[in-house]
């Protein structure tokens, strides 16, 4: 039986196509180079770059365009293109088609990007996917945050010393560069081989500061505390009494218990978001039925990993020796659940047909979200040995990539209700029930995979007063989704709410149902449209350039 959908005022049904006009900017572009020996070289005469080589046909094309940055990026670059990827500023795209046109022995393809691809900040040590930011930190490749859309997001906030990140994990040294001044320890925790040192940094270690790699929160406070008394969960609870937003918890134990659930609750309701990994037990010895606490509780948000990397599997074929002879597999494919996927009879030219169940983390029908694990950068051996250190595919590298995207949510705005947060993160997650070799898991693996840049996004979109917002490209059927928007309409499209999903929407102007939007709850379901022209901000909208608001 389907339940009626209850609307507070009547509301009208639109159906757009097409987009906003942009206003004319400098032209940003990817090129990719012929050779990887390619490294063109220029000097900065004032506002703009001069080249300064000696290929002759170069510096005629070069010379008629004003150029503000050329320069090297691992980003938009699969394996073979690592080195040959280059990232330009010119004052208009005619640049991009001068140089394939007339120094075609120099450069293959190019590909501008769009006006909406130009919203992101990067601080001076984003890594080797660095475009507009300088990377004088370490030379890491940052993928994994180019993916989960970070830049997108820090083109709203990069935190706030105001917003109070905590770590429940193992000890953070607060006169280490990435932490001085901006952290405080409530309970001393032990060293455990730099594991709170590492889930620190991803979660708000400082950034701008030509050093390390940037925290997803990088601009806000930290609170660290140990992990122990699992049945009060008294310290993580100190923490929230004490401000802190959002607590990670990158670590789990297989008891439950009913006072560490209430405190769940005390916590949500003092407005603090707990984090939690499911640990790194393999789906071949849980499947799907071992759950870890804190992670499984009610209104946690408990995590797993997904693949980011290769956008085909044909990018990263591997093998092993098996059975007398070569077995082969792709590894860490975008999208897929599980690191490692086979082929049926060992055929390379087909698309991977299964995961090894041996190689995908743990996952329950308790999971929320997923993040990346493979390749995450872990600083306890930078701090500790200057030595670059990524991760094999370990889920506590996952879950400060949450925590940090919550604490840029309440960055934001202060004022978020905490009991929203999981809802825009989840509407805000990418589905992946399409993708056939998860198909087996569907289920067990959460809403899908992590948008920090969308989820962000979304949290403007909903408090900012001449913006539009949008429920969209995704379809549930649990869980319990609630969302407030402030802004001058919000928009549901391509979406579904079907089965034992709940969604309570309250918008102060308008709703506006659009194409494919399937609202057909059933009998544990419910949907709740309402308009409240009383609604009111809270507080006002921290942005980092406030500007973005003209």
């Amino acid at each position: 039986m389907t339940k009626a959908i209850k609307i507070g005022i009547s509301f009208l049904i639109f159906f757009t196509f097409g987009g906003p006009i942009m206003a004319q900017t400098d032209a940003w572009f990817y090129l990719r180079a012929r050779d990887t020996l390619f490294e063109p070289t220029f000097k900065i005469i004032k506002d703009e770059i001069r080249y300064t080589g000696s290929d002759s046909i170069l510096n005629d094309v070069l010379s008629k365009h004003k150029i503000s940055v050329f320069k090297k990026t691992y980003r938009n670059a699969n394996r073979e293109n690592l080195k040959k990827t280059f990232f330009v500023i010119a004052e208009n795209e005619s640049l991009m088609n001068d140089l394939l046109l007339n120094a075609s022995h120099l450069f293959k393809f190019g590909e501008l990007i769009l006006e909406e691809d130009k919203k992101i900040f990067e601080p001076n040590d984003y890594g080797l996917t660095s475009t507009i930011g300088e990377n004088i930190g370490a030379q890491v490749n940052l993928d994994y945050y180019d993916f989960l859309g970070v830049p997108k997001a820090w083109y709203y906030t990069t935190g706030s010393k105001d917003i109070i990140v905590g770590i429940s994990d193992g000890a953070v040294d607060t006169t280490d560069i990435e932490f001085k001044g901006k952290t405080k320890v409530f309970k001393r925790s032990g060293y455990a081989k730099g594991h709170g040192m590492s889930v620190a940094e991803t979660a708000a270690g400082r950034g701008d500061n030509g050093y390390g790699i940037p925290g997803i929160c990088y601009d806000c406070s930290i609170y660290t505390t140990s992990y122990s008394n699992f049945p009060t969960l008294k310290d993580l609870v100190e923490l929230s009494n004490a401000g802190a937003k959002v607590i990670n918890c990158s670590w789990g134990t297989k008891n439950y218990y009913e006072t560490a659930q209430q405190a769940i609750y005390e916590m949500l309701d003092n407005g603090t978001v707990i984090v939690s990994t499911s640990t790194n037990v393999t789906f071949l010895k849980s499947k799907g039925k071992f759950f870890y606490y804190p992670a499984a509780y009610d209104k946690v948000i408990g995590i797993s990993s997904g693949m980011h990397r290769y956008e085909s599997y044909k990018e990263n074929i591997l093998d092993t020796p098996h059975n007398n002879g070569t077995l082969y597999y792709a590894r860490n494919v975008r999208w897929y659940v599980g690191a490692n996927a086979g082929f049926i009879d060992n055929d390379t030219t087909q698309t991977p047909s299964l995961l090894y169940k041996r190689s995908i983390k743990n996952l329950n029908s308790e999971i929320d979200i997923l993040g990346p694990a493979i390749g995450v950068f872990r600083y306890s051996e930078f701090y500790e040995h200057n030595k670059i250190d990524l991760s094999t595919g370990q889920t506590s590298g996952v879950v400060p990539l949450i925590t940090g995207t919550i604490g840029l949510m309440f960055s934001l705005y202060p004022c978020l209700p905490a009991d929203e947060v999981e809802s825009i993160l989840k509407i805000t997650s990418t589905n992946l029930d399409h993708i056939e070799v998860n198909k087996p898991f569907i289920g067990l693996y959460g809403s899908g995979m992590l948008h920090t840049g969308r989820a962000v996004e979304m949290v403007y979109k909903l408090y900012a007063e001449k913006e539009t917002a949008y429920i969209q490209n995704q379809q549930f059927s649990r869980w319990d989704f609630k969302i407030t928007s402030l802004s001058k309409e919000i928009r549901i499209r391509n979406q579904k709410f079907t089965e034992n999903a709940t969604l309570e929407l309250t918008a102060k102007n308008r709703i506006v149902i659009g194409n494919n939007t399937v609202l057909r709850p059933g009998r544990l379901g419910s949907i709740s449209l309402k308009i409240d022209p009383a609604l009111e901000k809270q507080c006002d909208l921290v942005l980092r350039d406030p500007s973005i608001e003209e």
